[in-house]
């Protein structure tokens, strides 16, 4: 615990926090559900990177955590949609995280 407790709205961390709390629970949520597959990070030699990307029965699904989704454009890499031009892209805002956290 490194003991700050500030609003959300002081912090410099908020969107660490809020990528780690949608993994965590995301993760929870799947091994009580008895899903299988693997969920990795990805990140390119230029830094290129999406924050969670799950796969399943060959399948697989991309994620980006924005706290403040309005705040820059969100764009999945160029390299990952053409290396994986089948994968299925989501950005997940704390408007609309309810689905991601409720359904494995």
């Amino acid at each position: 615990m490194i003991g700050n407790f500030l609003p959300l709205t002081n912090r410099t961390d908020t969107g660490a926090l809020w990528e780690n709390y949608l993994i965590s629970e995301r993760l929870k949520l799947r091994n009580n559900a008895g899903v299988e597959g693997s969920g990795f990070f990805w990140r390119t030699s230029q830094q290129q990177e999406i924050d969670y990307i799950e796969e399943q029965s060959g399948s697989l699904s991309a994620f980006e955590f924005k706290w403040n989704a309005g705040k820059k454009g969100v764009r999945f890499p160029k390299t990952f949609t053409r290396a994986y031009p089948d994968a299925r892209t989501q950005v997940i805002t704390p408007a609309d995280y309810d689905a991601f956290l409720q359904e494995p």
